[in-house]
């Protein structure tokens, strides 16, 4: 998606032609899958339709493993889900438009609530490889935003977006439900490619982090700005820089999503009939 691109109109677009594909007048929740979640959308359940993201035009192809390109529709009790099987990142050469057009498209689509799944490395030291964390809060340390640029067209919410409520309290009350171990942290979103140095992570636990990752952040903000609650969920994939003895590695971080996701997909199989 170029930066000339009106993105709500490219959104709204994708998000027709993903309802003519589907077979279906409209949606009520997405889920945005992160790196090594396939079993989790297994463990979901079973897709009424799987369509390639590259059918339904501002989606670039993944360029980083563990990050499937295709969304699949599913029904979870009455509600109709968009399951997003991957993401891209800024790190990738894409713009923040092109990283929230998930998001945006399943909003155009009728969604409501917005689910967002990552894979995080582990900042405060009781953090479990393998244990998944509600986010409570996020410092978007990016330096970009989803709203910069033209402000939006006629008809939309102004840019200035209210952050307070960035993650649902509702939703992650609904969630301890389903599962009353949830621990909740605040998650710090940074550029990437590269893991952080341990100075980094000293400085990410003095300004209050508990998690850090290469996501989420700005397509919360897309979302919060289109109105929809967010629930974002990471999985704790490896102690940060210099709180582990190995070197930090990206196919161990997918190994371990792999060995958790399907807990984290019988948690949503449970929650998103609720939502």
């Amino acid at each position: 998606m170029s930066d000339a691109a009106d993105p709500f109109a490219t959104a709204e677009a994708s998000a027709a032609t993903l309802k003519k594909l589907a077979g279906a007048p409209a949606f009520d929740a997405a889920v945005v899958l992160g790196s090594g979640w396939m079993a989790a959308a297994d463990a979901i359940g079973s897709a009424e339709r799987e369509i390639p993201l590259a059918e339904l035009g501002g989606f670039p192809p993944p360029t980083v493993s563990g990050h499937t390109p295709a969304v699949r529709y599913l029904i979870k009790g009455d509600v109709r889900v968009l399951l997003f099987l991957g993401r891209v990142h800024m790190y990738e050469g894409n713009t923040p438009a092109t990283v929230v057009h998930g998001v945006r498209t399943a909003i155009a689509a009728g969604c409501q609530t917005v689910v967002l799944t990552n894979a995080a490395g582990g900042i405060r030291p009781e953090y479990a490889v393998g244990q998944p964390v509600l986010i409570s809060d996020h410092i978007n340390l990016t330096g970009r935003s989803p709203l910069t640029g033209p402000p939006p067209p006629e008809g939309f919410p102004s840019r200035f977006t209210d952050l307070t409520d960035a993650y649902s309290a509702r939703l992650r009350a609904l969630a301890r439900e389903e599962d009353s171990t949830l621990a909740e942290g605040v998650y710090a979103a940074l550029p990437g490619p590269h893991y952080e140095t341990p100075a980094e992570i000293r400085m990410l636990r003095g300004l209050g982090a508990d998690l850090v990752g290469m996501s989420t952040a700005l397509e919360t903000i897309a979302a919060r700005h289109l109105g929809a609650e967010v629930l974002a969920i990471s999985l704790v994939t490896n102690p940060a820089a210099g709180l582990a003895a190995e070197p930090l590695d990206h196919a161990e971080v997918l190994a371990a999503a792999r060995s958790s996701a399907a807990r984290i997909g019988a948690l949503l199989s449970a929650l998103l009939p609720r939502l």
